[in-house]
């Protein structure tokens, strides 16, 4: 297993870039965390951005609340990934080379490994290091064959090179509901970085269309989703030495419909105050900390989101339920 892993968990570089200074890549990112959590906490509303909930921790929970039978998005996501394996398989031919961005702990993974004809290589990035190396590890023992390769990274950012096995075909794998997490107008630029790093290739990629209140309340939810959300508070107190008082805050998640779409809030039980760094921020009894969103698009609005990008839809699968969906896309060079 390789690793070519471009934050401070890992020193390994890809060819020809220069070693990383751990101290340096440690600093910068306690850096950006802080920046990031001043700079959401002086908005009138109050938000985190949820790429720090991915720590060992949150990776960890989440892979629980994944397991369970109110998260709809993982299991109908496994089952239309088996249900079209064979026929994105027979699309796209011999697929060298697999590049997966947030690939978690790869459950869905091993069913695109299975059915596309021998591919050489594996690349998995996460921004998480921790579920990065465990489910780079699971894969590779797995497939014994198969060249693994690691790229710790944060995909809102502009995207490392990606060490690209251009012998065969690229078929990049950004599933789950990863794509409704992130503002239209991004999602669209993330779309256009991804065409122009994998390019030619193909992309598969999840997208959740679900506005049933009813549903998504039971899927967001519940003790784990709490735990899942109130971790980045406990971050914050271990990484940053915040003051917080972790009691005063609940987890509730909100709906709303125009545009359709899921937030999880951390509200304020009482009159609370948070001291981060050199500041202070006070939230009256109510108030909110947003530490996420989850985009629920239509496949009309989501297939018209990747043309803009420049991407060719092929292949769409839909649940039966209407609660998810995959699409094949084609890029050019």
């Amino acid at each position: 297993m390789t690793n070519a892993c471009f934050d401070f968990q890992d020193n390994s570089p890809v060819a020809g870039e220069s070693p990383i200074d751990l101290q340096a890549g440690r600093l910068s990112i306690r850096n950006d965390f802080l920046n990031d959590v001043i700079q959401g906490l002086s908005q009138k509303q109050k938000s985190l951005p949820g790429k720090y909930l991915w720590d060992k921790t949150g990776s960890s929970i989440f892979d629980e609340i994944c397991h369970s039978e109110a998260y709809y998005p993982a299991a109908r996501e496994m089952a239309l990934l088996s249900r079209a394996a064979e026929e994105i398989s027979q699309i796209i031919g011999h697929a060298s080379c697999l590049i997966e961005m947030g690939s978690g702990a790869s459950h869905k993974t091993r069913i695109l490994l299975d059915a596309v004809t021998a591919p050489n290589r594996y690349v998995a990035i996460d921004i998480s290091d921790y579920f990065l190396e465990s489910a780079a590890q699971r894969i590779q023992n797995a497939y014994p064959t198969l060249k693994v390769m690691k790229v710790c990274a944060d995909y809102s950012m502009p995207l490392p090179p990606l060490p690209i096995d251009r012998a065969g075909r690229v078929l990049g794998l950004f599933l789950g509901n990863s794509i409704g997490n992130i503002d239209r107008d991004n999602a669209r630029g993330l779309l256009m970085r991804l065409r122009e790093a994998l390019a030619p290739s193909w992309l598969l990629i999840g997208q959740d269309p679900n506005s049933d209140p009813e549903k998504l309340a039971k899927a967001y939810g519940g003790p784990l989703m709490a735990a899942f959300h109130k971790n980045v508070l406990v971050r914050m107190v271990r990484e940053l030495n915040a003051q917080i008082d972790l009691d005063q805050f609940q987890h509730e998640p909100r709906f709303f419909d125009k545009p359709a779409r899921t937030e999880p809030h951390l509200v304020a039980a009482e009159r609370s105050i948070v001291r981060v760094g050199h500041h202070e921020f006070r939230l009256a009894a109510g108030e909110s900390i947003r530490t996420d969103i989850s985009r629920k698009y239509t496949k009309a609005d989501f297939l018209a989101l990747v043309a803009e990008a420049g991407w060719s839809p092929l292949r769409s699968w839909m649940d039966e339920d209407g609660l998810f969906g995959l699409h094949l896309l084609c890029s050019n060079p």
